[in-house]
């Protein structure tokens, strides 16, 4: 009779120890990253900390007594003095299945960056805060060094108008509100470029019209037809997507590529389907302008019909399966290269993470013109891409994919892909469409990458240099360097010239 009740307890607690099993095998894993690396960098996070206290209701001594530590430990640790502990994070997993994965300090880092280039700016002279400052704030006080953002860029915004519309310098209307595009890459920015609630109701929307299928287009049709009563056509002589309230007639171009043409239909059915759940989560974003607000809510419907032509369970399954090929994926749910490159960048569900890349798209000039990172890998916001990074080659290479290993300012190691997309007018008068995509991610995960395996990723001579703008970058002796670093001083000697026509001090 033991033995039949002790098999019952133990089948009854087996999904428990196997779900605690997998934490702690995920936090062992992100531990040991670090070490693999050698960066051993300290995990401060504690406003993540002090937020899960305080949702479950505790004290602090409750709190620290359930965590094995002192409540002065405690303390320490949520206002960052100290860094959360192994022995923490994993009495996380076990008294409250924390997802050990949403302590991450990529938010803190990517507002120094942000901050750092702000600094950069002229009009702060040499008062730049030291490093461990703006650390310091960004770990403590993110709101008010998001703050501190959104003043500065509306600054840099109100310089380039009054550069332009001298003439409206006595306009009481001209205000100093963020540009919209700024404000909705902002908005995408600090989500991660993931939107839970849309995704979700995306892939439910794959599955319930059977998208999982070469014949695609003729799912969507059905669909339009039966819920909303809307025609279908396909059509050579229309706009990529038109669609008539009126006649209830959707228009697709038929010069646009079978991806391409799903993706546009599926953007209006978010629009007409999914209308409630787009307004609700630009509610949520308290967007300062209605321009910002309706190129996020154009930003909202593009990711919708992107989740779901790629959903999210069944892409993230299949890009572990194939290793991440891009082509593989390409072809198994009849997406283009830059669809699935641009999702790739937002698998960041929580409790099913996919690896954390970069993904950016340039144009010839080198102007970033879509910029979405779940790496500790920024962009710069004015100007262009560093010249050394892959992506601005891949014009030099048409259809293939090149790799390439680097290493920014602050030693962290990538593996960059890159890849041109040109686009055809659909005639061979009509003007190209020519851009190049980077994707990437930290070599801590090339071992899932298969464009890694013949790379020599432990031979540090592998890795070129690259950063992310010129004012912000502190290498001292690059060729392709356009201006100075505007935080360093500099020192010019007249009878002598180097790579540089000044010494960075």
């Amino acid at each position: 009779m033991f033995a039949m009740h002790h098999k019952e307890v133990v089948n009854e607690l087996e999904p428990n120890i196997r779900k605690f099993a997998k934490l702690i095998a995920n936090t062992i894993c992100k531990l040991q990253t670090c070490e693999i690396m050698g960066t051993q960098k300290k995990l401060y996070a504690g406003t993540i900390l002090r937020e899960t206290r305080l949702k479950i209701g505790l004290t602090q001594k409750d709190f620290s007594k359930s965590l094995g530590v002192s409540v002065s430990y405690l303390n320490q640790m949520e206002n960052n003095h100290r860094p959360i502990s192994a022995t923490v994070v994993l009495a996380l997993a076990q008294e409250y299945s924390f997802d050990v994965t949403q302590l991450s300090v990529s938010d803190s880092e990517r507002i120094v960056t942000d901050m750092r280039e702000a600094f950069a700016d002229p009009v702060f002279g040499a008062d730049t805060p030291p490093l461990a400052d703006l650390q310091l704030t960004a770990s403590n006080a993110p709101a008010l060094a998001r703050a501190f953002l959104t003043l500065h860029r509306a600054h840099k915004q109100n310089q380039d108008r009054l550069a332009t519309l001298n003439e409206a310098l006595g306009r009481e209307d001209i205000g100093i509100a963020p540009l919209p595009w700024e404000e909705v890459r902002d908005f995408f920015h600090y989500c991660d470029n993931y939107i839970d609630a849309i995704d979700r109701a995306a892939e439910h929307f794959n599955v319930n019209v059977g998208l999982n299928t070469p014949d695609k287009i003729d799912a969507l049709r059905d669909w339009l037809n039966a819920r909303h009563r809307v025609e279908l056509v396909i059509s050579a002589d229309t706009k990529m997507r038109q669609y008539d309230p009126e006649t209830r007639r959707l228009t697709v171009s038929a010069q646009a590529p079978v991806a391409t043409q799903s993706f546009q239909i599926a953007h209006q059915i978010a629009l007409l389907e999914y209308g409630e759940l787009l307004e609700a989560t630009l509610d949520f974003a308290r967007f300062g302008t209605k321009e910002a607000r309706a190129i996020c809510k154009t930003g909202l419907a593009n990711y919708f019909a992107g989740a779901a032509m790629l959903p999210y369970e069944d892409f993230l399954n299949a890009a572990k399966e194939c290793r991440h090929d891009l082509e593989m994926l390409s072809n198994q749910f009849s997406a283009s290269i830059e669809q699935v490159a641009h999702r790739l960048s937002t698998m960041q569900r929580a409790g099913a993470k996919g690896i954390p890349f970069f993904f950016v798209r340039v144009d010839q000039a080198g102007t970033i013109t879509k910029r979405h990172s779940a790496t500790q890998l920024q962009f710069a916001r004015f100007g262009g891409a560093c010249p050394l990074w892959n992506v601005h080659r891949a014009f030099e290479a048409p259809g293939q994919i090149l790799r390439q290993l680097a290493e920014t300012p602050d030693r962290i190691k990538y593996l960059c892909l890159a890849r041109d997309i040109s686009k055809s007018g659909g005639s061979f008068r009509a003007p190209k469409q020519r851009f190049a995509i980077g994707l990437g991610c930290e070599v801590t995960h090339a071992n899932a990458l298969v464009y890694a395996d013949d790379l020599d990723i432990k031979n540090t001579a592998s890795f070129e240099p690259i950063g992310i703008s010129c004012r912000i970058c502190s290498r001292e002796n690059c060729h392709q360097r356009a201006v100075p670093p505007l935080e360093r001083s500099l020192s010019v000697n007249h009878n002598a010239r180097g790579v540089l026509p000044y010494t960075i001090e």
